[in-house]
């Protein structure tokens, strides 16, 4: 006689972390598993809204790359480049030469500043067991000062070229407001070349972490620059072959609310699936431009060319610090002062919005965008055909770079 038949019991777990540590920015994670299936995974960023596209209706052209820098205290590089670009593209303008290889190094200091904090400070205590970087220097207290070592090294870059580490003062649209003379660049040679050691013994050290097994198959995006490691420029590249500039964005990524997160979502348009974004990507699609020392150091521990383990972020990270002073470096040794700190970026008027001279501007190209919103009027201009030049200030704005002024995954 057959018994009745087996019971099955479907088991269904929820994970709730109301407060992630060590992250960038204040977010929660919600986990639900059922029958051993992970049904339901939400990452809610919860910090509030601070309305930056609002911030910049109505400003002059000359202010958001010190008003967006604001976004972040580690990164403000990355938003007064970035806001730069957008702003002289549709001025029609490329700035070349010295002045965007300053552009570039500055970049390089935040990279090292930024990476350091997040492989110490962020990154190490978990794969160590440590609740933050605070116990952990209390048992290896010379490896955190190794860290601090190279985040100055970092800040040093951007005191010199951006005025102060935190929100640069010195940055402006074409350039700089002064740049640098050989001595000083001299002095911050020193300082950079003192970190290099310490970056490479820290790619050794995280490459001797343990790493779960793991793939992911998620698609990448990045910037490429043929010929050299992307760093403040370049196309939009996928892993699965898609290639478009940054002015069409808005065409092949889109970005939407969810309702529980105030961060924006967003998804390839030509892609169902998730991607992803940051050093692995930028590695992954790009480790043949490494320079020579960063190569040979992923090569050492032990990455491919490419890696698609999260976990050995840190890893890639790590070698991107070897990059950056590799590149600084370079960049220090190869300057040569140009004649003028900035190029001329006049302004072109957007089509079917209103501009006006900007109030206290001390040249007539000072207009102020009456947009409903700035970056709407800059996205109205066509694409711009680059025009080269020259490395001569004409226009200062109406920014006094004394004055309350103003970076990556």
């Amino acid at each position: 006689m057959e018994g009745p038949p087996p019971m099955t019991h479907r088991t269904a777990r929820t994970l709730a972390v109301a407060g992630l540590a060590r992250v960038e920015g204040e977010g929660a994670l919600y986990v639900r598993v059922d029958s051993g299936r992970v049904e339901e995974v939400r990452l809610d960023i919860y910090e509030p809204p601070r309305f930056f596209e609002a911030f910049l209706r109505g400003r002059s052209y000359t202010e958001p790359p010190d008003i967006t820098a604001r976004v972040c205290g580690i990164c403000p590089v990355a938003y007064q480049t970035s806001a730069c670009q957008a702003i002289e593209d549709a001025c029609e303008v490329e700035v070349a030469g010295p002045i965007a290889d300053l552009r570039r190094l500055l970049y390089c200091g935040e990279w090292i500043a930024s990476h350091a904090l997040h492989v110490y400070m962020l990154h190490a205590p978990d794969f160590l067991g440590y609740p933050s970087i605070i116990e952990m220097a209390r048992e290896h207290r010379a490896i955190v000062e190794r860290g601090l070592q190279i985040r100055r090294a970092g800040n040093a870059i951007m005191q010199t070229l951006g005025g102060r580490s935190i929100h640069p003062v010195n940055v402006r649209l074409g350039g700089f407001y002064r740049v640098p003379g050989r001595e000083e660049l001299a002095r911050l040679a020193a300082d950079v070349r003192a970190a290099l050691e310490p970056a490479l013994e820290t790619v050794r050290w995280v490459a001797g972490f343990s790493f779960p097994d793991l793939r992911s198959d998620y698609e990448l995006l990045a910037l490429r620059d043929p010929g050299r490691y992307p760093i403040e420029r370049g196309t939009v590249v996928t892993s699965s072959g898609l290639e478009f500039e940054a002015a069409e964005f808005e065409q092949h990524v889109i970005e939407q609310q969810v309702p529980y997160s105030t961060a924006l979502h967003a998804r390839l348009a030509h892609h169902d699936g998730p991607y992803l974004t940051g050093p692995l990507a930028r590695y992954t699609l790009n480790s043949q431009w490494l320079p020579p020392l960063a190569a040979e150091a992923a090569r050492a521990a032990g990455l491919g060319p490419g890696c698609r383990n999260p976990f050995q972020s840190i890893v890639v990270r790590a070698v991107e610090i070897v990059c950056a002073i590799e590149e600084a470096l370079r960049l220090i040794h190869g300057h040569e002062p140009p004649d003028y700190p900035a190029a001329a970026v006049p302004f072109r008027a957007a089509t079917g919005y209103g501009m006006t001279e900007a109030p206290g501007a001390s040249c007539t190209t000072a207009t102020t965008l009456t947009a409903p919103d700035a970056s709407q009027a800059l996205a109205s201009c066509r694409r711009p055909r680059r025009t080269r030049m020259p490395s001569r200030m004409t226009c200062a704005g109406s920014l006094n770079p004394g004055s309350t002024s103003m970076t990556n995954g």
